[in-house]
């Protein structure tokens, strides 16, 4: 089986089952009671909108062509929350009624997108006060103490269309931390005190839930099941024809190790699905492969090239952000220890799983192939190293000083100085000293896993950060 073939739609998985859900847009036009100032120029900017809102890639509907007063926006926001929207974008092409922030901010506790477009460019008269309009509800509805985005220009032009996406994405993340349920099966691995969940923090600063069951509890689920219920799982997991080292076993030992990723997996997507889980944790060491002879970290792989929020070692936080990654579509989410730096690079490296569609391909040198863990020598572990050349940002979120904080640099994946077991790879930084940096984010009290993401994100995950009100460090 080719590389291609090992990642094509895996990232899909997520969204099949319902775990990760994309955004639905509802356009909001905020219109008025009677014309005013040039009807042609207004009517010309609605059908670019409807245009430019055609593009996306994602569901839109149109609750209401004219929302101008208190009944017609009731009706409209209902309309939103019945075709499941989950980010509202606000238009008025001709100023509107800005009486109406107030009693919006009320039936709608979402961040907003706020859009306005420009004047026409000729003649003396003022064609639309778009600007004004949509300027006057920003700054009422953040004075409410509502979180939004503001978007300002043409509907035909490139940069309004990246602009308007970014806002959209970065609002339905946000939204998504919101109320969410995290599942923690056990504790934070010994001695990572700095992955530590506090269910009430959780609930006061984002009403999400987190709940917690034993590690015994994962171990007998992964035990209980029968041959015939993991065959299609293990199926799927021959099916990627991942190559082992020559420390991995091979025969009926090879079998049995697939066997009990698959065992691994199923559990994990019944957690998810039987709970409702938006995001889990897991501790991983040392109870699983004391237990069972073996680690999971095969099917953590696959769960996280399927896009499934899911974090080893109890990292919550870190799971956290696997959700607001996957549900702005900027994942796969690579969870990294920081293992060493200097002052242009990061080695980014973990114990064994990283998404493949990250990794170098399938049958190179340093493609995934499976391996035994490399100090307990139990399978099963993915050695990968993660390609150069590519664009990426890491990120984090964590809890500090009774509040939430985030951070994020960009830079590019480039070839690792040497080979290291396990998942490897070296991450030089854009214009940051990485030395200062790393200095200042300890200060800050960062926890010592990094998501590494694809792209350059940082300014999305800024704006995420606004608007869930974490301090941007």
């Amino acid at each position: 089986m080719s590389s291609r073939s090992t990642s094509d739609n895996m990232s899909a998985v997520s969204r099949d089952a319902g775990i990760i859900v994309d955004p639905v847009v509802a356009l909001m036009v905020m219109g008025r009671k009677r014309p005013g100032f040039d009807p042609d120029w207004g009517a010309r900017m609605r059908q670019a909108i409807d245009g430019a809102m055609a593009a996306l890639p994602w569901s839109v509907v149109t609750p209401s062509e004219n929302i101008a007063d208190e009944a017609e926006l009731r009706r409209a926001v209902e309309a939103a929350r019945s075709s499941r929207a989950s980010v509202l974008v606000l238009v008025q092409p001709t100023i509107s009624d800005g009486r109406l922030a107030p009693l919006l901010s009320r039936m709608w506790d979402r961040p907003l997108v706020l859009w306005a477009t420009p004047e026409k460019p000729t003649g003396a008269m003022i064609s639309a006060n778009s600007l004004v309009g949509t300027h006057v509800m920003a700054a009422t509805l953040r004075q409410l103490g509502h979180p939004l985005e503001v978007v300002y220009g043409d509907p035909g032009a490139v940069e309004t269309a990246a602009d308007l996406e970014r806002a959209i994405r970065a609002a339905h993340a946000a939204g998504s931390l919101v109320n969410a349920k995290v599942g923690l099966s056990g504790y934070h691995a010994p001695g990572f005190v700095d992955f530590h969940a506090d269910p009430v923090f959780l609930n006061d600063r984002l009403g999400a839930q987190l709940f917690h069951t034993g590690t015994p509890e994962l171990i007998n689920r992964v035990n209980g099941y029968t041959e015939k219920d993991i065959a299609g799982d293990l199926s799927a997991f021959e099916a990627l024809d991942l190559p082992g080292t020559d420390r991995f076993p091979t025969g009926n030992d090879g079998h049995a190790a697939r066997a009990m990723q698959a065992r691994y997996y199923r559990a994990f997507r019944d957690a998810f699905s039987e709970e409702r889980f938006d995001a889990f944790a897991f501790r991983c060491w040392p109870d699983l492969p004391s237990e069972t002879g073996h680690w999971p970290y095969l099917a953590l792989a696959r769960l996280m090239s399927e896009g499934f929020p899911i974090a080893m070692e109890g990292d919550v936080d870190g799971a956290l952000c696997s959700l607001l990654a996957e549900s702005a579509g900027i994942g796969p989410v690579y969870l990294s220890d920081w293992l060493e730096h200097d002052r242009e690079t990061i080695a980014i490296w973990h114990t064994g799983a990283a998404p493949f569609q990250l990794c170098e391909p399938l049958g190179s040198e340093r493609g995934p192939r499976l391996d035994v863990q490399f100090n307990s020598k139990l399978p099963t572990v993915v050695e990968a190293t993660i390609r150069p050349g590519r664009a990426l940002t890491a990120f984090r979120l964590w809890r500090f000083d009774d509040t939430y904080h985030m951070c994020a640099i960009e830079g590019e994946s480039v070839e690792p100085r040497r080979h290291l077991m396990a998942t490897n790879g070296l991450f030089r930084v854009h214009n940051v000293d990485v030395v200062e940096w790393f200095d200042e984010m300890v200060q800050q009290g960062m926890p010592h896993h990094l998501c590494i993401v694809p792209g350059h994100r940082v300014e999305l995950l800024r704006r995420v950060a606004r608007m869930t009100g974490f301090a941007w460090v």
